[in-house]
């Protein structure tokens, strides 16, 4: 009996507790439940529309989009699918999207993370800071912002460039070179673009790994007498290959992919710059744009979303046997 009133408080802390705990997961809850959400309606719950894709869609008037897909469209089986390998722009655009897409990943990797050596090693802390913030910016611009910019430099009649090349007498003709028929600038300066925009924001990712290295790493280096390229090269590098082999799967994983933006809205759509902006993503649009052929663009989107998943298990596992502690799942 003497035990009895502890024994009950024993029981009070161990209810208060469980109390606490099942409160804390609410917490958690109700803090990813707005992610949840929005992924369940804006990517999930379109999934459905994959349908499309292996169809002959026929919207009817009055009618919904979920009716017409049911009552008005028969199935095709894999007909969408032959009729877009059988295009004239497939080659094309799968040519494009995968070469330009290479490009970016080799230039996504190696520039960001030079520049995040370089910019850890400036002794301003404050010009670093300035640097790192002007580079950063143009990441929030949107394509359509970059293309006004584009223009007014390579506008034919008043773009800065032509004025620059007419003023300093370098013009070898009496008309201004029209940029936007030129082939062979657009694709060195589309890669161009595309690192001007990106590289910030790769480099603040791989920027902020190298800040969590142990800085008494590089204080025993120093003592042993090793440079800063030696440094870098037994260091930060080895350190800093986990981010950049889960950058690189992520990358890869969007190899049958391409930024809409840079092709379409900065060419402004140019017809004579085909060869070089025609990806799978700027097709899709066409196609819905020009001819509303919902079920290519279905089929072509469905083709993207399966090879992109291929290749980035595949990735993921090469890099897995490269290095076990190095995958991204």
């Amino acid at each position: 009996m003497v035990h009895a009133p502890s024994a009950n408080k024993a029981v009070k802390k161990k209810k208060s507790g469980s109390n606490g705990a099942s409160f804390d997961n609410l917490e958690i809850f109700l803090l990813h439940l707005p992610t949840t959400i929005w992924y369940l309606i804006f990517c999930y719950a379109p999934m459905f529309g994959v349908v499309i894709a292996f169809k002959n869609y026929k919207p009817k008037p009055g009618k919904s989009f979920l009716w017409a897909l049911i009552n008005n469209s028969k199935w095709a089986g894999f007909d969408n699918f032959k009729f877009l390998f059988k295009s004239s722009y497939f080659e094309t655009m799968m040519k494009t999207t995968v070469l330009y897409n290479i490009v970016f990943i080799i230039l996504g990797i190696v520039i960001p993370v030079s520049l995040a050596i370089l910019f850890n090693e400036m002794y301003s802390k404050k010009l670093a800071k300035t640097c790192q913030t002007m580079m950063f910016l143009p990441h929030f611009l949107s394509w359509v912002v970059i293309s006004y910019f584009v223009y007014a430099f390579l506008a034919t009649d008043q773009g800065l460039v032509n004025n620059l090349i007419r003023k300093m007498g370098l013009a070898t003709g009496e008309t201004n070179h029209n940029w936007y028929r030129d082939v062979n600038f657009w694709m060195y300066f589309l890669v161009f673009l595309n690192v001007w925009k990106g590289m910030g924001y790769n480099m603040v990712v791989y920027l902020a790994s190298i800040t969590g290295i142990d800085a008494e790493l590089y204080e025993a280096a120093l003592i042993d007498g090793a440079s800063k390229g030696q440094q870098v090269k037994y260091i930060t590098l080895p350190l800093l290959r986990p981010v950049i082999s889960i950058m690189f799967i992520m990358a890869v994983g969007n190899i049958f992919r391409s930024d809409f933006g840079l092709f379409y809205q900065a060419t402004r759509n140019s017809g004579a710059l085909v060869s070089v902006t025609q990806t799978i993503d700027v097709y899709v649009y066409k196609a819905l744009l020009e001819r509303s052929d919902v079920n290519l663009s279905s089929a072509a989107a469905f083709l993207q979303s399966v090879v992109g998943c291929i290749t980035i298990v595949a990735a993921n596992l090469i890099v897995k046997k490269i290095d076990p502690e190095a995958g991204l799942f």
